[in-house]
């Protein structure tokens, strides 16, 4: 059955059309991906299918009745207190419809009144209908599987997460919504590893039709069967699963460039007959063959990569053998004193504890964990921000260059224009040499006079590659590289790491480029960080994240038996002496 029926869609914004000749329809159960570079019209795209926005042009329906719900960018959890409160907030009406039968039920035990008894009956059943029996579970199950804690959720304040936990508020509270289609922008943003595997199988599951944007080639292998893709000014539909659409996209344009080709060639011949005889004996058939060649509609080219970034990542110089040597670190971070406890000095929180290993030239590390366990932490402590280091020795080699390639993207100036930005890392460079690197990152004429606070994520995201690509440095510290960049770009950072022949510790989410390129795994659990010196798709092969957990809690229990093992003893030698 069709939800969802799009039909010759354009989009204009005064003379900018942003896509046009758009046709595609949604059946129920159906997981739509939605890829395409940054800025060519996703999320507009998302306003159509809700009725945000009307289409300049062609027409969008939508099965009557349809309920679409969307993961808002800004999010409002209304007058919610905590966490739990903020994800069942989109449940309002089944709440009320709760505590109104709670209240129905107590007035039952003095009121047997037939209207009564029919008034509870029938809020029974539409309770029943909207899902009141198992609403508690699915809040539970949701916040469980994002990483919360459902207990201590009902009493956590909003006031106390980070932009990260909001995000993952935000995306519960969408999940347990009642709808027939789930509208998710970017849904991986805030998740680690373990998050993402938990959506991708929870996404599965659901009956619900799903449509949703994301960079994560991985997470999109593993949810969706059809593919929206959103380039050269339109959107192409593919049927089948993201594999499946790489294939037939590269099989299209490879078709679209033939018959370019052939065209290119019957023009030109054309043109020359014209030029050859236009003013000599066949001027005739020279004018009506012009004629002709004018009314021709001409077919364009497959979109090229001229408009994808040009990265290329390049050691200055080799180097030592000998990269990283880290003897038995520990890491803590200063944690706020409690309210009311007066100006005793804060507390610490260890996040590492005994780390130790040698890191040599060419390996790439994949660095995993759960977010907010300390791995940029590590990775400013290496970079010579150590007031976290609390004991042990961190140390680069004497020849080694550092490049650091934060999360935050606080390496891009905000006060500078793009061009003073280049021109102060190479000061001797001619302004056609500043320009044209900057091009190479998709910023061409005035663009260079913008300022980085005009810039959006994806933007800053390649500025930051930009000064990366220019301090030649033989060890790339990357820290979340991939979360502002499209498909395209991330494809394009992964053919830079490919030709490089320096060290890299890569901390990600994505988990097609750490298949692609490490060639270890660091996993930081529990405060301990476990290197496996085998690549990540080995490290996924045994387990990975899920062994180690089990491994955890298998010590944690051994450590448990052996702690009440030790106090049964202690008893039985107290008594022992008693007597």
């Amino acid at each position: 059955m069709t939800q969802l029926a799009v039909s010759n869609v354009a989009v204009e914004f005064g003379a900018t059309t942003l896509f046009q000749d758009v046709t595609f329809t949604v059946a129920a159960g159906e997981r739509w991906g939605v890829i395409g570079r940054n800025g060519s019209g996703k999320t507009t795209l998302f306003k159509l299918l809700t009725g945000q926005l009307r289409p300049s042009r062609g027409q969008v329906a939508r099965q009557p009745g349809l309920v679409v719900t969307l993961l808002e960018q800004h999010r409002d959890f209304g007058d919610a207190r905590t966490v739990w409160d903020a994800v069942a907030g989109g449940l309002a009406e089944v709440r009320a419809l709760e505590r109104s039968l709670a209240e129905q039920a107590a007035a039952l035990e003095h009121d047997h009144a037939e209207a009564t008894l029919a008034r509870y009956g029938r809020d029974l059943e539409r309770f029943e209908r909207l899902g009141g029996y198992d609403y508690h579970a699915r809040v539970d199950q949701v916040l469980e599987g994002l990483g919360f804690d459902a207990e201590a959720s009902k009493g956590r304040g909003l006031e106390k997460l980070s932009g990260g936990e909001r995000g993952r508020v935000g995306l519960a509270r969408q999940l347990v919504l009642p709808g027939d289609v789930l509208l998710l922008d970017e849904p991986t943003n805030h998740l680690d590893l373990e998050t993402t595997r938990w959506l991708e199988r929870y996404l599965q599951g659901v009956a619900q039709t799903v449509v949703l944007v994301s960079h994560d080639r991985a997470f999109l292998a593993g949810v969706v069967d059809h593919v929206l893709h959103v380039e050269a000014g339109t959107m192409v539909p593919y049927a089948g699963r993201y594999e499946q659409f790489v294939a037939q996209r590269a099989e299209r344009r490879l078709t679209q460039q033939r018959q370019f080709d052939k065209q290119a060639r019957v023009v030109a011949a054309e043109e020359d007959y014209i030029r050859r005889n236009i003013a000599g004996v066949n001027t005739k058939q020279a004018k009506g063959r012009r004629k002709r060649l004018a009314r021709l509609p001409r077919l364009s080219p497959p979109p090229g990569e001229e408009d994808v970034m040009a990265l290329r990542l390049e050691a200055g110089h080799r180097g030592g053998d000998q990269v990283l040597v880290a003897d038995r670190v520990t890491l803590a971070v200063p944690q706020h004193p409690a309210p009311g406890s007066g100006s005793a000095p804060p507390e610490e929180r260890v996040l590492i504890r005994d780390f130790t290993c040698r890191l040599t030239r060419g390996e790439v590390v994949g660095f995993v964990g759960p977010n907010g366990a300390g791995k940029s932490t590590l990775l400013k402590a290496i970079v010579g921000e150590r007031a976290t280091l609390r004991a042990g020795s961190l140390r680069t080699g004497d020849s080694i260059v550092v490049a650091h390639y934060r999360q935050d993207l606080a390496q891009v100036p905000m006060g500078k224009t793009l061009y003073d930005v280049i021109q102060d890392l190479r000061p001797t460079w001619e302004r056609r040499l500043v320009q044209g690197h900057l091009g190479r990152f998709g910023f061409s004429g005035d663009e260079v006079k913008r300022t980085a606070d005009t810039l959006s994520g994806g933007e800053r995201a390649r500025v930051a590659l930009a000064m990366m690509m220019l301090q030649r440095a033989n060890l790339l510290i990357l820290d979340e590289p991939t979360n502002h960049l499209d498909v395209e770009s991330i494809e394009a950072l992964e053919d830079a790491l490919e030709g490089y022949d320096g060290s890299v510790i890569l901390v990600s989410h994505d988990r097609e480029l750490l298949r692609s390129q490490s060639t270890q795994v660091w996993a930081l659990h529990d405060g301990r960080v476990h290197v496996f010196e085998q690549p990540f798709a080995e490290w996924e092969a045994i387990g990975g994240e899920e062994a180690l957990h089990a491994a955890g809690a298998a010590a944690a229990q051994a450590r448990t038996a052996a702690e009440r093992a030790e106090r049964e003893a202690e008893e039985r030698r107290r008594r022992q002496e008693a007597e």
